[in-house]
């Protein structure tokens, strides 16, 4: 299997489990919204996954994840809705966790 369509199974993947998750019903996840959930999930699949291997957002709380974001925002260049996209799928993802 290439690369590029391991990273397309794993970004459909994410994006499946965000959209059918009870997250995207619930309010108090700070309004989360789905379509960004999707966003992030992508992005992080895409950007991340070039250079690391892809941790489960459990691994790190939402503080540390912060840190690792802003951080990697600057190192990979990226824009800064794609990584307030990551960071919300990150933060939605660990709160679904627990």
């Amino acid at each position: 299997m290439t690369k590029k369509l391991a990273r397309t199974f794993l970004t459909i993947g994410l994006m499946s489990l965000i959209l059918a998750s009870p997250l995207s019903a619930q309010q108090d996840t700070e309004n989360a919204d789905p379509m960004q959930l999707a966003r992030g999930a992508k992005a992080w699949a895409e950007n991340c996954a070039r250079c690391h291997n892809l941790r489960s957002p459990s691994d790190l709380d939402d503080e540390e994840w912060h840190v690792s974001v802003i951080h990697m925002r600057i190192r990979a260049n990226l824009p800064k809705a794609t990584a307030d996209d990551i960071m919300a799928f990150l933060h939605a993802s660990n709160r679904d966790q627990k």
